[in-house]
């Protein structure tokens, strides 16, 4: 886990070994910052509570009384009224309760799903409730309803489903030990909801061994309201711990959510070392990335404590998390629906599926959800958020959601996005935690234990190329960073073999850069003057004996009518595409020595490879890739080709015009590649994984593409 934490900057502090071995178990490595009682070094925030809520509001309801003891004072309690139990901006499936094997892995590719209905024995389950609280409650407070003072209010961050029913009150028994202490009262109704309850006090059993731990990063349940006190023996009232008036969704739909969230945290240089910062302050994106990185370090904290246990939460989301306003930890729910993951198995489910690493996959998904609406605020918009679920949901690989995001955050943030600028900060770590968070496959999602891989160097790598095509300035310098990347990135090629090939190149790329020539319309005055658009290679399999793929080459362009181009890129549009079919083989890329290849290959010099050798014979690299010599051969993929097709499009008026077309595709020819007009120029592949492909011509350049969401 701590290599999890270094994706997105979380580089904590080490611990001693006597906090070491209480806050890790044998079978987890994740955390090596200790989780210092806060109580003990900041000062107690209190939250201002709304003085008159909006009637309107479901989330935010008026309790005259306490709750009804009769059926005569049942009117003066407001309940909130009926609505689903799906939140439209939840994150994971609302699990009534614990579920078998074969239900979890449903809802793991189902996505949101409601409450269940009940089962036939709800009604024997509600009849052994009384007997169950004597017997099995008794590490828990059985409180009596006069031992309350009831709040008139409660605040909107206590969410409540439709059976349940939520009280703030104030403990006002002196003889008890949470005398004046703020709880709160959830009166659940339904047999699910009661199996809730009790389910949240069954598991508290095996948590609260670890005091701190459990004070930290859970919402404490004190105990139970005793039925007969309530005089309702239908209802099962559940006393809870009152984190603040807001939950994390709250926080994050206020307009200033990021300053005011800040000043509550009251961050100080401890906080900012554990997340792996010096000091604190700085510009507006460093303190936003350090305020996440403090709250995804208690979140993950909170979720391997869980874990480490042997429970599964289920259901982590935004409303199910709270900050404490006195030692400012996220609380990660009363655990009402936590799964224990070494439940047998169910005999329906396939054997081969491990219940326990399913479960914690399914925890691991809601946290990326919780992750990606924290820094993309564009995601607590539901619809956005659910175009980014279907994303997935359909297969997708989530090491595209960069590729995907990119058109919602630029449509709606014409200056820079925030959420952008903190994903793509130390070569795109964030981006590389939410894909690995976010993993379509339960199995490749990323676990607690991390092994070192060259998968996190190689994103890197191309995440930095990737930033630097879309900067449109192509200087000598940025021109030989970009080559001295993309030869790293080839020589740490893992998929070099045509079945590994035939496996990752389906689909569409869109172009980002070539190594080869540059030629633009600042400095000509070409007879037609053509704005290239999208640039994209579409690949599918080919049902042909002699062929194993069908590349399909599309360039949108816009021809551009009149003097005042350079302020108006309105004009004519038009599409030119080229197709050919392609055979793979199996081959190698030769590097010939520096003295030799000016004079067979004029274009090629060694300053690329020497400067790459140079690269990796420093210090940084050399742990890592331990090369003591550039390679005289690497293995690559060849790309026979066959016949090509071309095809040109032009809209309006000026498709009836020969001798303009003739001068558009003159004008295509000189600004693309040479080898995406003519794919037969593309000798061999090179590199490829699920988000980069990298392409070698007959002359030597490299053409560099992303996988496109389109």
């Amino acid at each position: 886990m701590t290599q999890m934490m270094e994706l997105i900057g979380i580089c904590c502090s080490s611990l001693s070994p006597e906090c070491a071995v209480e806050l890790l178990p044998s079978r987890f490595s994740f955390i090596n910052s200790s989780p210092t009682p806060s109580h003990h070094r900041r000062r107690h925030h209190h939250h201002h509570l709304f003085s008159r809520p909006p009637i309107h509001a479901t989330t935010y309801h008026s309790f005259r009384n306490p709750p009804p003891t009769s059926a005569t004072t049942s009117s003066t309690c407001y309940t909130p009224r009926r609505r689903s139990s799906r939140s439209k901006f939840a994150c994971c499936s609302s699990l009534p309760r614990p579920q078998p094997p074969a239900a979890a892995a449903a809802s793991e590719f189902q996505g949101d799903s409601g409450s269940a209905s009940s089962s036939p024995d709800d009604s024997s389950v509600a009849a052994a409730a009384p007997a169950a609280e004597e017997d099995d409650f008794s590490h828990v407070i059985k409180f009596n309803m006069s031992d309350f003072n009831i709040s008139d209010r409660v605040s909107v961050g206590l969410t409540s489903r439709a059976d349940e029913v939520i009280f703030e009150a104030t403990v006002k028994d002196v003889n008890n030990p949470l005398h004046n202490t703020k709880v709160v009262l959830r009166r659940l109704t339904s047999a699910h909801a009661k199996r809730r309850g009790r389910r949240a006090i069954e598991v508290l059993r095996r948590l609260a061994r670890r005091r701190l731990m459990y004070h930290s990063y859970s919402m404490q349940v004190y105990g139970y309201v005793s039925s007969s006190s309530t005089g309702d023996t239908g209802a099962f009232t559940l006393v809870h711990g009152y984190h603040g008036s807001f939950s994390l969704r709250h926080w994050l739909q206020q307009s200033d959510w990021f300053p005011t969230l800040e000043a509550t945290l009251a961050l100080d240089e401890e906080s900012a070392r554990k997340v792996g910062d010096d000091t604190i302050g700085g510009p507006a994106v460093s303190r936003q990335l350090r305020l996440i990185r403090v709250l995804m370090r208690d979140l993950l904290i909170g979720v391997n404590y869980l874990h480490s246990h042997g429970l599964a939460h289920t259901e982590l989301r935004l409303e199910n998390l709270h900050i404490s306003p006195v030692d400012k930890h996220i609380k990660v729910g009363i655990l009402g629906n936590a799964a224990d993951l070494y439940e047998s198995c169910s005999e329906t489910l396939n054997s081969k599926i491990d219940r326990r690493e399913m479960m914690i996959a399914f925890d691991m998904r809601c946290v990326g959800y919780i992750m990606a609406k924290m820094v993309l605020t564009e995601l607590m918009d539901s619809s956005v958020f659910m175009k980014f679920k279907a994303f997935l949901t359909k297969g997708n690989d989530s090491s595209c959601l960069r590729e995907f995001l990119l058109p919602t955050i630029y449509r709606n943030s014409s200056s820079g996005n925030t959420g952008l600028q903190i994903l793509d900060r130390n070569w795109g770590a964030g981006w590389n935690l939410l894909s690995l968070l976010l993993a379509t496959k339960p199995s490749q999602r990323i676990r607690w234990r991390i092994d070192p891989s060259m998968d996190i160097i190689k994103w890197n790598l191309g995440s930095t190329a990737v930033r630097i095509t879309e900067e449109y300035i192509y200087n000598q310098q940025q021109r030989r960073r970009l080559a001295h990347f993309i030869e790293l990135m080839e020589m740490l090629n893992l998929h070099s073999k045509p079945r590994h090939w035939l496996e990752l190149l389906p689909g569409k790329w869109r172009f980002l850069y070539s190594t080869g020539r540059h030629i633009g319309l600042t400095l000509r005055q070409p007879p037609s003057r053509v704005l290239i658009g999208d640039v994209r290679l579409t690949v599918s399999k080919a049902s042909m004996p002699n062929a194993n793929f069908s590349v399909v080459s599309d360039v949108e362009f816009t021809v551009m009518v009149g003097r005042d181009w350079p302020h108006n890129k309105v004009g004519v549009s038009g599409k030119l595409q080229v197709e050919s079919l392609f055979r793979l083989k199996s081959g190698r890329r030769m590097y010939l020595d520096a003295e030799d290849s000016p004079k067979r290959f004029p274009s090629l010099t060694g300053s690329a490879e020497g400067s790459v050798l140079k690269i990796l014979s420093s210090k940084k690299w050399k742990k890592i890739i331990p090369i003591k010599e550039f390679p005289s051969s690497l293995p690559v993929v060849k790309l026979v080709s066959g016949d090509i097709g071309l095809t040109m499009m032009l809209n309006g008026p000026l498709g009836s015009d020969v001798e303009k077309a003739q001068q558009v595709i003159h004008e295509l020819r000189t600004q693309i590649p040479p080898e995406i007009f003519d794919l037969s120029k593309i000798v061999c592949g090179t590199y490829v994984d699920s988000r980069l492909l990298i392409l070698r011509s007959v002359n030597g350049s490299a053409l560099l593409l992303t996988r496109s969401c389109k």
